[in-house]
């Protein structure tokens, strides 16, 4: 025999005695132990791991970089870009980059004119340019004459807080958040070299902080450092022009769409144009503007992995920031550090209740994937008509994961559930008695469909409180074999002189009966089709000859019931 063939019969053994013995030790209560389980984890992971918080990240990434309503960058914000373009054609004059200082002094001066609302200057002026003192000393007299300029300042890693002479009181616009400031404490920062920039006060952090995965979601407002607030760069300049400054240290970044979204015009072409005698570009392009200037030239390094690129220039994250804090719209994200919690436990006991009353296949499936493609919709519907990013990715991944397994149980149980009454003949030994009612629904002109037999199947199940079996003999058969479709068989099986469990089941039969007469008008219609129904009881063997025992007796249970219908009609609603 082949070896392939064997392993896989062995396999398939092996799988229906696992099931066998799972049905028999946990039947439906499988579904309870699961859930208590599940419960388990995710107060554990509320309290200590906040695995399904964390899921926020990679959805909120998805949804933001597919969302279909995309707000508008502010037309107010233009960044002139030092570009690689602007790079290579200020060469040929000013070297590579950094150029002299007189060349963005220069730039400054033609910009002022034009009065723009703020300059803001993604560029960290950290070091003297000891070959050109006079092009620092030109830059600095045009920074003094200023009152909107503002720099970026560099927060270092606070293990070089110690080596720092800097206190937060040394630093302009840092004010103490409480009493309790440390006074004496320094911090590691580098602030701009020129005395006019510290002079004019108006700094703020540059730095991005992305998640622990390495990507930048979020946006400092300010930094709590030894009771100090240290403001960013965004919030010192939306605190300068009369904007709402957030109140929270970070943002959620509501994205304007991927690189290159903002208003921007290349910094060679603007200059040239400045300082030219014949000048083509309009002498307000910048009046009343946020001007950034900055670099997206790769060569420069100034470009960080957002969940809208995996190269994001920072001026653009920094343009994005005042953005949102001008607007006030960035992102909101409710922590729900009961409410996520509460919405998986009921997600989950859910779905167990179902499973654990065996509601059918045809309704928890659908039902649930309703349930979780409607949440999901939540929090796709809250990313683009909302300003609050609702994360239900948690819930709906963990309701996912406890539905699998319980699928794949119910699955792998399902057929020895379904034939627990020949599995009970054949786990028992001597004499049994056994009880078949059979029902046919429907007329062969008038045939009833399989998900009516399916539901009519699934209610008969639930009545009564003996063990039984209900079985459907589904209509694909041809010929002869067709005068068995649209067939329900009900079974029981009991000891053969169990006088006790007999009145039992004899009344369990009444009861089946009975509910089948108060669900027909419900679901055939009054009148539409009619059900007919028999019983037969009989005597099988336990053991191994339990399948043909249950052979005879169905075969013996037709011919009864054929002639029962030919004498008197049969037993019909």
């Amino acid at each position: 025999m082949n070896p392939l063939v064997t392993f896989s019969s062995r396999v398939r053994q092996w799988v229906s005695g696992l099931s066998v013995r799972m049905v028999t030790r946990w039947k439906t209560t499988f579904y309870v132990y699961l859930a208590a389980i599940f419960s388990l984890l995710i107060v554990v992971d509320a309290a200590v791991l906040h695995v399904t918080a964390n899921m926020r990240q990679t959805a909120f990434d998805m949804m933001v970089r597919y969302r279909l309503i995309v707000p508008k960058p502010d037309k107010d914000i233009v960044i002139v870009d030092i570009n690689e373009a602007s790079l290579a054609s200020m060469a040929k004059e000013y070297g590579r980059w950094p150029w002299p200082r007189q060349v963005l002094g220069e730039f400054l001066e033609h910009l002022e004119e034009q009065r723009p609302k703020a300059v803001i200057f993604d560029i960290l002026f950290s070091d003297p340019d000891v070959y050109n003192p006079d092009s620092d000393t030109y830059f600095a007299a045009a920074v003094s004459r200023t009152t909107n300029t503002f720099f970026p300042m560099l927060r270092l890693d606070e293990a070089s807080d110690s080596l720092s002479q800097i206190t937060p009181a040394m630093i302009p616009g840092v004010v103490p958040l409480s009493e309790a400031a440390q006074a004496g404490a320094t911090i590691g920062i580098v602030l701009p070299h020129f005395q006019s920039i510290l002079q004019g006060g108006r700094l703020g952090l540059h730095n991005i902080y992305p998640d622990p995965d390495g990507i930048a979601r979020e946006y400092l407002v300010y930094r709590n450092d030894y009771g100090w607030k240290v403001p960013s760069l965004p919030a010192r300049v939306i605190r300068e022009l009369g904007y709402h400054e957030p109140a929270a240290r970070r943002v959620l970044l509501n994205w304007r769409g991927k690189p290159f979204s903002f208003q921007t015009v290349t910094f060679s072409s603007v200059f040239n144009d400045m300082i030219s005698k014949d000048r083509t570009r309009p002498q307000n392009e910048f009046t009343n503007k946020i001007v950034l200037i900055g670099s997206t030239a790769p060569s420069l390094f100034d470009v960080k992995p957002t969940p809208m690129s995996r190269l994001h220039p920072g001026v653009e994250i920094l343009a994005t920031a005042i953005d949102n804090m001008k607007q006030g719209d960035y992102l909101r994200y409710p922590e729900g550090r009961t409410l996520y919690p509460l919405l998986t436990l009921l997600i989950v006991w859910a779905t167990a209740w179902a499973f654990y009353r065996n509601v059918g296949r045809d309704k928890i499936d659908p039902l649930f994937g309703a349930s979780q493609f409607i949440l999901l919709g939540v929090s796709y519907a809250s990313i683009n008509f909302t300003n609050t990013y609702i994360n239900l990715t948690g819930p709906v991944t963990v309701g996912l994961a406890y539905f699998t397994i319980a699928r794949i149980y119910a699955t792998a149980t399902s057929k020895v559930l379904e034939t627990s009454a020949l599995r009970a003949s054949m786990e028992r030994d001597g004499e049994l008695a056994a009880f078949l009612l059979l029902i046919r629904v429907g007329e062969p002109d008038n045939a009833v469909g399989e998900g009516t037999l399916k539901k009519i199947r699934h209610r008969l199940e639930k009545s009564g409180t003996e063990p039984k079996s209900v079985e459907m003999l589904k209509g694909r058969q041809e010929g002869i074999w067709a005068l068995f479709e649209h067939t329900l068989a009900v079974s029981w099986v009991i000891p053969a002189h169990d006088q006790a469990a007999r009145d039992r089941v004899t009344k369990d039969v009444e009861t089946v009966t009975a509910s089948l007469k108060a669900m027909l008008p419900r679901y055939l219609g009054p009148g539409t089709n009619v059900a007919t129904w028999f019983v037969h009881e009989g005597q099988i063997s336990g053991g191994k000859a339990a399948r043909a025992g249950w052979r005879a007796l169905f075969a013996e249970a037709q011919l009864r019931w054929h002639q029962a219908t030919a004498h008197d009609g049969g037993t019909t609603s």
